[in-house]
């Protein structure tokens, strides 16, 4: 591989937001040329890494610099969590992948992102008011010390309505209080992108239903090659099958079966469990300190 190769794959920037959450910003000028709002990436950390989906956050062309927002929650981003720091590669990044965002003719669109959801949701707000929609943006965080991103909406939506679940920023109530809020306000809303746990794109989908306005969700189910060939990101969308890397990420809210994809998302949480508990004992062991020298010939002699 040559250096400019290799160059693609470096990490210029980190931000840790929280104890949990963090952001990575990697240098690949060809995707950041190419990535539209909606798309994700699919991230190797070394060699014998797992495959991770992750969302683009944002990009820029003129850095050549793409922004992937993370939650440190099992094995493999965790050990992103340790590893990725500035000056560091990753082993590998595919992608752009998955359908950009259809932006549109909306005129009005609610933007809706909870939790880590805030993130991706960045790039359609930004991607719409760009289109010439009026955009109002309702983003929402367990508490403020949870919060990042707001000045960043503020930059690119004619609203922005910041919630918490405890009342510690913004209105207290998860985003839907938000929602209704917007919706009070607005009887003229064209559009609504949500994104963010799947409890909550669901709560999303209900509160716009009664209102008859178009909610496009986006779906990160389990993943292996992102190609539609495993079969492994399928879901249930107006009672027909889809894969969410290729036919998606972003599909028709009200038509989506979020049971269904939220027992699947839950399939394989005792392997993640166990995943995360070997890896947790062996970056113990690998901390521990010798209290004395080690016996026999120096090799390096």
């Amino acid at each position: 591989m040559t250096s400019e190769q290799t160059a693609k794959f470096e990490i210029v920037a980190r931000e840790d937001f929280s104890d949990a959450t963090y952001l990575l910003e990697v240098y690949h000028p060809l995707m950041a040329k190419a990535a539209r709002p909606g798309q994700f990436v699919i991230v190797m950390a070394h060699e014998h890494a797992e495959r991770i989906p992750l969302t683009i956050a944002d990009y820029d062309t003129a850095e050549g610099t793409i922004t992937l927002v993370i939650q440190a929650v099992g094995k493999s981003t965790r050990e992103m969590q340790q590893t990725c720091t500035v000056g560091s590669r990753l082993h590998g990044i595919v992608g752009p992948m998955g359908m950009p965002s259809p932006l549109g003719q909306a005129k009005k669109v609610l933007c809706v992102g909870g939790g880590l959801g805030v993130a991706p949701i960045y790039p359609q707000a930004r991607g719409f008011k760009e289109a010439g929609a009026y955009v109002i943006a309702v983003i929402g965080f367990r508490t403020n010390s949870l919060m990042f991103w707001q000045d960043k909406f503020e930059s690119c939506c004619d609203e922005v309505i910041v919630c918490t679940d405890d009342g510690s920023a913004g209105i207290e109530g998860r985003v839907t209080a938000g929602m209704e809020l917007a919706i009070g306000r607005h009887a003229d809303i064209d559009e609504c992108v949500a994104i963010g746990p799947p409890i909550m794109m669901k709560g999303a989908a209900d509160v716009t239903r009664p209102h008859g306005i178009k909610t496009m969700v986006s779906l990160n189910p389990v993943m292996i090659d992102g190609t539609g060939m495993c079969g492994g990101c399928r879901v249930k969308v107006g009672g027909q099958v889809k894969f969410a890397c290729v036919d998606g990420p972003d599909f028709d809210g009200h038509q989506v079966d979020f049971d269904d994809l939220m027992s699947r998302l839950g399939r394989f949480s005792e392997q993640e469990k166990s995943a995360m508990k070997r890896w947790s004992e062996s970056c113990r062991m690998a901390q521990q300190v010798p209290d004395a020298e080690p016996s026999g010939p120096d090799p390096e002699k």
